[in-house]
């Protein structure tokens, strides 16, 4: 019979400063069976790609993050709120500490904290890279979510609805970019906009790519007028992330997932693009033969 012990949450108060309330999984979520990673392509071929028409379009590779980047790591919302601390390598990983702040339901100008401790580390999927980023799926009662893993941050999509914690009168939203605080960042500006300068090169060239695929691909073209939105969502994202006018760190982190995200729907899109051209240039063969063979007699 399957069935789910009851979720304690206890130590909840409302103050003038966040009390922290505790949500108690008696049990962790098995680990995924662990894939095989699939292999890396070679750097003299990362470049080459089917031609469309006369203009050969080129997939510009980013840099895979390593999740060892992020494990061990303290990671918070933001720069400054919660907690998120990884264990563990390749396509497993854990959660060792997991700390929501959110606000109270039924007065939001009160602060809360909800700690989710768990009898058993909680395991946190891998399902591939969807989007091209190695993401994962953690299973927690009440606020289930995912995250991609970038270089030393991960990135946690925005929630459609808040997660509520009835028991401690506490909501909240893991969404956005969980990654190093200011004081971990200061030193590390040139960096930084290093990492933001290859990504925006890197998606600037594939853009370029899919330009030339969406002459005849509506699919091509849809990806190019989603493109024109991702500046604006950029800055909403990262608005609230700690000291971001002067460093700039959440910029760079989801300029770099876009790259990468550009990258797999290149790829994506270019089998079909080759598979149309090879079908022309068969037709174009056999539309020739005929004529070859009155040459011939």
């Amino acid at each position: 019979m399957n069935w789910r012990p009851p979720i304690l949450v206890c130590g909840f108060l409302l103050g003038a400063s966040p009390a922290p309330a505790q949500l108690v999984l008696p049990g962790a979520a098995p680990a995924a069976p662990a894939g095989a990673p699939a292999p890396a392509a070679r750097t003299k071929k990362a470049s080459a790609a089917p031609k469309t028409g006369t203009t050969a379009a080129k997939v510009v590779k980013i840099s895979a993050a390593d999740v060892a980047s992020v494990a061990g790591r303290p990671l918070t919302l933001n720069g400054e709120a919660g907690l998120l601390q990884l264990s563990g390598s390749g396509e497993t990983l854990q959660v060792d500490k997991l700390r929501f702040a959110g606000e109270s339901v039924s007065d939001p100008s009160q602060r809360c904290i909800i700690d989710i401790v768990g009898e058993k580390p909680i395991m946190a999927t891998s399902v591939g890279r969807p989007d091209g980023l190695e993401r994962f799926e953690v299973d927690v009662p009440a606020c289930p979510f995912a995250f991609d893993v970038l270089d030393g941050a991960v990135l946690v999509p925005a929630q459609i609805t808040a997660c509520v914690f009835k028991a401690a009168d506490c909501q909240t939203s893991p969404g956005g970019l969980w990654g190093a605080g200011a004081a971990d960042l200061e030193n590390d500006g040139a960096a930084i906009g290093k990492r933001r300068s290859q990504a925006e090169k890197a998606m600037g060239k594939d853009l370029h790519a899919i330009e030339e695929l969406a002459k005849d691909n509506p699919d091509a073209a849809h990806l190019l007028r989603d493109q024109n939105g991702f500046p604006g969502e950029r800055d909403d994202a990262c608005r609230g992330y700690v000291k971001e006018s002067a460093l700039g760190y959440c910029a760079a982190n989801l300029t770099e997932a876009r790259a990468a995200l550009l990258q797999a729907r290149l790829a994506a899109l270019q089998p079909a693009s080759a598979a149309k051209t090879g079908k022309s240039a068969a037709e174009k063969k056999k539309k020739k033969k005929p004529s070859d063979a009155a040459a011939t007699q």
